[in-house]
């Protein structure tokens, strides 16, 4: 496990596979942090101790804190019939147990953030607000904006997925970016809408999952490998089932938002995506 303060303030986390940014403000806000140190270590032995449950479709419940979180945040998709396992959680689930533990090791926090590889917690007081840079192409290092959550508008989570992120995806989908009540729900909302951003076309080249990491939890389905140029109306087709799956998750009160992006078309359901331009 490595722990460094970077030149801005913020706490970098590394253990393993798990990267985490975080920062928090207002009172104790040093003691939120030491908080979240000490307990970060114990969390990959954790998750490793139950790692064959967690890459199974939903069953019984685990034992440790972040594999409850992931488990509970992917059973409301799971019961609508959708394929998934914690593992579409496990982000959001670490991002959301450290900022608990920074909370509850300091109420007086006005502002905090857990940001896991890319899928973030945040926390804002009544008053306070913070803002979330955000990429429309992820494969791009630069930001297209702020996204700015304020206190009370029940936002806790934010997660990323798509084709060009840390896991694989069944979509075609660059990008896309949920807001929920909590990171993990956020995590597992934004996988299973990208799986849904896709279409049949000679132009996606796919292969089993299990031919490009053995220890995935997708076992032998297919994930998309690369996409070739597609026609507009492919485009178009693919987004709106993407969109037909997120506007599912929101009428059933699942998520708040969502973006999704695909070439140079995207959709937006939910709350207005309204960014902030870059200073």
């Amino acid at each position: 496990m490595q722990a460094a303060r970077l030149a801005d303030g913020r706490l970098h986390l590394h253990h393993g596979p798990i990267d985490v940014v975080l920062r928090g403000w207002g009172r104790d806000a040093a003691l939120a942090e030491q908080a979240a140190l000490v307990r970060f270590p114990a969390i990959l032995p954790e998750l490793v101790g139950e790692l064959a449950l967690l890459r199974q479709p939903l069953g019984a419940m685990p034992e440790g804190p972040v594999a409850r979180r992931m488990h509970a945040a992917c059973a409301p998709f799971a019961a609508r019939g959708l394929f998934i396992t914690p593992m579409a959680a496990v982000a959001g689930a670490v991002a959301d147990y450290l900022l608990a533990t920074m909370r509850a090791a300091a109420p007086g926090l006005t502002r905090a953030f857990v940001n896991d590889g890319g899928d973030i917690a945040v926390f804002a007081a009544p008053g306070e607000s913070l803002a979330i840079g955000l990429a429309l192409d992820p494969r791009l290092a630069s930001f297209d904006g702020a996204l700015r959550l304020r206190g009370g508008d029940g936002v806790g989570g934010i997660a990323t997925s798509g084709r060009h992120g840390r896991s694989f995806s069944m979509g075609i989908a660059d990008a896309v970016t949920v807001l929920a009540r909590d990171a993990a729900t956020a995590d597992a909302a934004a996988t299973l809408i990208a799986n849904a951003v896709d279409i049949d076309s000679p132009a996606i080249a796919r292969a089993p999952a299990c031919s490009l990491d053995p220890d995935s939890d997708l076992g032998a389905r297919l994930v998309t490998t690369d996409v070739g140029k597609l026609n507009p109306a492919d485009i178009a087709t693919a987004l709106d089932a993407g969109a037909a799956t997120a506007a599912g998750f929101l009428r059933d009160g699942l998520i708040i938002a969502a973006a999704l992006r695909l070439a140079s078309a995207s959709r937006i359901l939910g709350r207005p995506f309204a960014l902030e331009t870059p200073a």
